[in-house]
């Protein structure tokens, strides 16, 4: 079942549930799923590829609007994304650990030949390509960073 297909029938099964944390946070994913694919052009539909960036998106989105509200002390918006973050991270694949993303980024600059920070743009499209979805580009550009500054 493709990852669209999967969005509807969680969609279906939370409004059987009237789980409204999980409704609402999947009527957004579906929103973006539809804007997306008229962006395509008529009558095209998205595929997973396209549905992972997109839930990436999302949850990058709400991470940093957790990030804000915790800041200014706004607890009772914090509660919302959480739950709404939460529910979209059930859909993205599993993040690689730290140690892991470390070892990923060495064999990327020791194949790509990166030897100075300079050289980040390679070394970011490699790593971009390899672990969509399971890193955040932010998290992949500072270890790398720091990797080809050492």
């Amino acid at each position: 079942m493709n990852l669209k297909s999967r969005i509807d029938e969680e969609l279906k099964s939370a409004m059987r549930a009237k789980d409204q944390a999980r409704l609402r946070t999947l009527r957004a994913i579906k929103t973006a799923f539809v804007l997306a694919s008229s962006q395509k052009g008529a009558g095209r539909d998205i595929d997973d590829a396209d549905a992972l960036k997109i839930l990436q998106k999302l949850a990058k989105q709400r991470k940093d609007s957790l990030e804000i509200y915790e800041r200014e002390g706004r607890e009772d918006l914090a509660v919302v994304e959480r739950e709404e973050l939460k529910i979209i991270q059930t859909f993205l694949p599993e993040a690689v650990s730290e140690e892991e993303l470390e070892k990923i980024l060495r064999e990327i600059i020791e194949r790509t030949g990166a030897k100075e920070p300079r050289d980040m743009g390679r070394v970011m499209g490699a790593a971009a390509a390899r672990l969509a979805g399971r890193a955040d580009n932010k998290s992949i550009a500072a270890l790398a960073k720091k990797l080809l500054s050492s």
